[in-house]
C-alpha cells in the first residue's frame, strides 16, 4: 500500500489510512473513548483542528514507511508531517514484499534519499551527520514510523534501504511527544525526527511549523481525553498563527475563531 508524493486535500497518510481500512475484515477500533472522531484529525469532532491545519512549501521531501496499524492509530504523529510538508509520500511496510513506488521514488534523480535512524545500528561507513551537498538533488528523508522496538526491526529487515546513507541525529531537546510512552527521553515522536531534519536542510520556518502544530494536536488529544475544552489562546495556538501569517497567500488555513467551538 503506498501514497506518491501528490497534493490534495487529503494528505499521503490519510490516503495510505484509507487504503488500511478498505483492506481490513475488521474494523480498526482505538484504544480509550469511542466516541466519533474527525476522520481527518483523528481527534474528537468536539476538539478537531482541522481549521488549524497549516502547510509551507519546502525544498525536502519526507518519505515515510509505516509499520502495521500506524497510519490507523489516532496518536500517530507522521499525518501531522504530511499536513505541513507537501511533498510527503506514505508506504506500509512488509517483511516479505516492497512496493515498487516506493523503490522508483527512492531512485528518482530529483531526490537524495536519507534513512534516518541511530548510527549506532549501522555500519560506519554508512553513517552521516551532516547533508552531503549535491548539486540539483534535494534531500529526501525516509522516516521508520512505528514503536522502537518495530523500528529496529524494520531497518534490519529492510534490504532495499541497505545502500542509503544513514542520517543519525543529535537533537539536543528530550522529546515532549506526551501521547505515548517511550522508555528513553530522547527518543523523539515521528513529527519531531522530521522537524529535525527540516531545520537540518535550512527549513526554519517548516521545522518550527511541525513543532508547534505537534503541540497544538497534543493539547486538543489530551484535552478531549478529559473532556475540556482546548485552549484555543494559549501559547502554542498564537504561535502557529504567526506562522501561517509567514506564508504569503495562506488564507485557506485560517484559524479557529477564538470565540467558537471547534468541530
Amino acid at each position: 500500500m503506498s501514497t506518491a508524493l501528490t497534493s490534495g486535500r487529503r494528505n499521503a497518510v490519510e490516503r495510505l489510512r484509507a487504503l488500511f481500512v478498505a483492506g481490513r475484515s475488521k474494523p480498526f477500533v482505538p484504544r480509550g473513548s469511542h466516541a466519533p472522531r474527525c476522520p481527518d484529525c483523528r481527534v474528537l469532532f468536539s476538539h478537531c483542528l482541522c481549521s488549524l491545519r497549516p502547510q509551507v512549501t519546502t525544498q525536502a521531501g519526507i518519505c515515510l514507511i509505516m509499520c502495521d496499524n500506524e497510519p490507523l492509530k489516532p496518536s500517530n504523529t507522521g499525518w501531522l508531517i504530511a499536513d505541513v510538508v507537501n511533498d510527503t509520500a506514505a508506504f506500509g511496510w512488509s517483511r516479505t514484499a516492497v512496493e515498487p513506488a516506493l523503490l522508483t521514488l527512492l531512485a528518482d534523480p530529483q531526490w537524495q534519499p536519507y534513512l534516518v535512524f541511530p548510527g549506532e545500528f549501522a555500519a560506519a561507513p554508512r553513517v552521516v551527520t551532516e547533508l552531503q551537498p549535491l548539486c540539483g538533488k534535494k534531500p529526501l528523508f525516509v522516516l521508520l514510523d512505528a514503536t522502537w522496538s518495530e523500528a529496529r526491526k524494520m531497518f534490519r529487515k529492510s534490504p532495499y534501504l541497505d545502500h542509503l546513507p544513514v542520517l543519525s541525529l543529535q537533537p539536543e531537546q528530550l522529546s515532549r511527544y506526551r501521547l505515548r510512552r517511550s522508555a528513553r527521553a530522547e527518543h523523539l515522536c515521528t513529527s519531531e525526527v522530521a522537524a529535525v531534519c527540516l531545520a537540518m536542510a535550512g527549513e526554519p520556518h517548516a521545522a518550527e511549523t511541525l513543532e508547534v502544530y505537534l503541540d497544538v494536536f497534543s493539547n486538543h488529544y489530551l484535552n478531549s481525553r478529559q473532556s475540556v475544552a482546548p485552549d484555543l489562546e494559549d501559547a502554542a495556538h498564537q504561535r502557529l498563527r504567526g506562522l501561517a501569517l509567514l506564508v504569503p497567500g495562506n488564507h485557506a488555513n485560517t484559524p479557529l475563531d477564538p470565540g467558537s467551538s471547534p468541530g
